[in-house]
């Protein structure tokens, strides 16, 4: 048990690009008593994106300061590092991205929850097997995270990727847009939504739309943050943040 003052049960590194502003508080929301959120931030300029070869350099700026970012949360010898970032975590399946976060917790001597994996483990917890994803990246990406779920073992019947000008422009999506996405790509064949990308602002709505459409649908910061409390040991159940926090 941790001596801190405020995180006696667990401190949380977080990291997240500079250009974030949705995960913070998304995940300062589903903090428990005895849990504290320290947050670094991966210096990336809020870059212009309009076709694949802009997303991977995009990308490629993320992750060529992600060990800096890192190496400052640890100064505060956290229990644990969340990545609030996920294009980087489906990149070229999951057994590439397996190694990627093994070398990260390797590098920085902690265990790591990123959302790829964290939605894996969610809608394992469904039974969902047909599934259709919202992403605000591009075509390039979207194939990336496309198959990381078929090597989980999941049909991606559906991708809806909302082509996001700018890193900052992911968090001016509104819930009207996200809404009407959601409405085009439901159908009999879907048994569960996924949203991916930390800077779109899904984790409310889609506690509305799991209600709305009777399917599962897992927000990725939500599931992060859930697979970090769990991972640590922190089995709190509350309501008000969907049935992952509630139920599971």
């Amino acid at each position: 048990m941790s001596k801190d003052a405020r995180g006696w049960r667990c401190k949380f590194a977080v990291v997240a690009p500079s250009t974030n502003t949705i995960v913070q508080p998304d995940m300062d929301d589903f903090r428990v008593r005895g849990v504290t959120n320290h947050f670094g931030r991966i210096y990336v300029p809020n870059m212009k994106v309009g076709n694949d070869e802009e997303f991977v350099a995009l990308v490629d700026a993320i992750g060529a300061t992600l060990y800096d970012a890192v190496d400052r949360c640890t100064t505060s010898e956290p229990d644990y590092l969340i990545m609030g970032m996920s294009a980087l975590m489906f990149w070229d399946g999951r057994a590439a991205s397996e190694k990627r976060m093994q070398e990260l917790s390797d590098h920085c001597g902690l265990q790591v929850s990123a959302g790829s994996f964290a939605c894996e483990a969610a809608l394992n917890l469904t039974g969902a097997k047909r599934i259709a994803v919202i992403s605000p990246y591009f075509p390039i990406s979207d194939k990336n995270v496309t198959l990381f779920f078929q090597d989980c073992g999941f049909e991606v019947v559906r991708f809806r990727g909302l082509k996001c000008s700018s890193p900052v422009a992911i968090a001016q999506v509104q819930e009207d847009t996200l809404r009407a996405h959601v409405a085009e790509m439901d159908g009999d064949d879907v048994d569960a939504f996924v949203q991916v990308g930390t800077n779109l602002s899904m984790c409310a709505l889609s506690t509305e739309l799991e209600a709305e459409y009777g399917k599962p649908f897992v927000a990725i910061n939500a599931a992060t943050y859930w697979h970090a409390l769990r991972a640590m040991g922190i089995n709190d159940q509350f309501s008000g943040h969907g049935p992952l926090f509630e139920k599971h």
